[in-house]
């Protein structure tokens, strides 16, 4: 039987291996990345990615909970904040938990394993 759930997004995101591999900022990249991402579902897994004992992730700037305004000036440091979670930021090891159910997938040499359990089908 298929488990179903409506309240399983975004994923909580618990990781025990976090590599931050810095990269040259591209301002113009994040204003074209930004209007098509769930802006919600990226500052839910920030939040999550945060709470890390790397004390890069920690000290990193705050970005906003709402979306920064589409064609609107960006203040530099929140565009720095959002290069830096978006490209630098990678999860080598850990899980993504769903909130609803609890189910974990696990996160091996930072690739997620999303198949489903044969009790699942």
């Amino acid at each position: 039987m298929l488990n179903r759930t409506v309240d399983g997004y975004p994923l909580k995101i618990e990781g025990s291996n976090i590599v931050v591999e810095q990269s040259a900022m591209d301002s113009n990249l994040i204003r074209n990345v930004l209007p098509k991402l769930n802006y919600s579902g990226l500052a839910s897994a920030i939040n999550d990615i945060r709470k890390t004992s790397n004390p890069m992730l920690a000290e990193a700037t705050d970005i906003p909970t709402e979306r920064p305004a589409e064609g609107g000036n960006i203040p530099e440091p929140i565009m720095k904040a959002l290069h830096f979670f978006l490209f630098d930021v990678h999860i080598i090891e850990g899980a993504l938990i769903c909130p609803d159910t609890g189910r974990r997938f696990k996160v091996e040499n930072g690739i997620p394993n999303m198949i489903l359990h044969e009790d699942e089908i």
